[in-house]
């Protein structure tokens, strides 16, 4: 008799688990998805936009605090498709990564690695045009979904078109400086285009592509693609990263008085090199 009646249990539990509804997306007046909110990825895709395995990290002094972690490729295709004479730079920027990289100079990400470098961003949705907040350097954009126009400069977060595809935000970026996709040096020149592809899987998920064309660094047009999730804890929100003072070593220790001495040949006792 028990057991008969905890296979019925189970059998119900099992049949509502089936028959259970996803939670509905919530819907604008205007019938697009509403997707404000705050939002981050949970990748290792800003260290490596490919597949990498665990290194020795900048300081070993540090020991395992600051070491590079695994991560899967979020590269549909796993590879880059570099061209061969791009590959030079990247292999340059990847040498040089700890004093060349945007990220390290405070410099706003730029697009698509705004959307995975590991802090959260905020979309807020208007009834005209969507805009896009990140923590990183305070670095913020909007996504015009009316008035499409051309970017009137270069910009390291570019200018954001955008407009509705079913359920999907397409958002077409042009006029963005070169920059660097990730620590391990990928990178697009400044005649780089990007198209974003923002589409909501639940009230917590959102499915995010980027596909990147620009035919002076790669053979073809090539995507990434992740998840990124809403971020549920009580009193969510962004906080100030103001990273400029961070980043005065790196910049500007050549300009110490130390090394401009040390340049003139005179140590910072006046005395003169021999």
């Amino acid at each position: 008799m028990i057991k008969t009646a905890f296979i019925a249990s189970l059998l119900a539990l099992v049949t509502g688990m089936v028959h259970a509804q996803p939670e509905r997306i919530s819907q604008r007046a205007d019938g697009t998805p509403d997707i404000s909110g705050i939002w981050q990825s949970l990748n290792n895709a800003n260290w490596n936009l490919e597949a990498q395995v665990a290194e020795q990290g900048p300081v070993e002094s540090l020991g395992a605090i600051g070491a590079v972690p695994p991560g899967q490729s979020v590269v549909a295709g796993l590879t880059i498709p570099y061209l061969q004479d791009a590959l030079a730079q990247r292999q340059h920027n990847f040498t040089n990564r700890r004093t060349e990289d945007p990220e390290a100079k405070c410099f706003m990400p730029g697009i698509p690695r705004a959307t995975y470098i590991p802090q959260p961003f905020q979309i807020f949705q208007t009834d005209t045009d969507i805009m896009m907040v990140y923590q990183f350097a305070g670095a913020v954009r909007t996504v015009y979904m009316d008035k499409h126009m051309e970017a009137p400069i270069d910009s390291w977060m570019g200018w954001s078109n955008g407009h509705w595809e079913g359920e999907t935000l397409v958002v077409e970026v042009s006029g963005l400086n070169a920059n660097w996709l990730d620590r391990s040096g990928n990178y697009y020149s400044s005649t780089a285009k990007i198209t974003e592809r923002f589409t909501p899987l639940s009230p917590y998920h959102l499915h995010y592509e980027a596909t990147i064309e620009d035919p002076a660094v790669f053979e073809e047009a090539w995507t990434i693609e992740m998840p990124l999730y809403r971020r549920m804890e009580e009193g969510a929100r962004l906080y100030e990263f103001k990273c400029p003072e961070f980043a005065e070593e790196i910049m500007y220790s050549h300009l110490s008085r130390e090394n401009y001495f040390r340049n003139l040949g005179i140590d910072i006792n006046g005395d003169q090199d021999e």
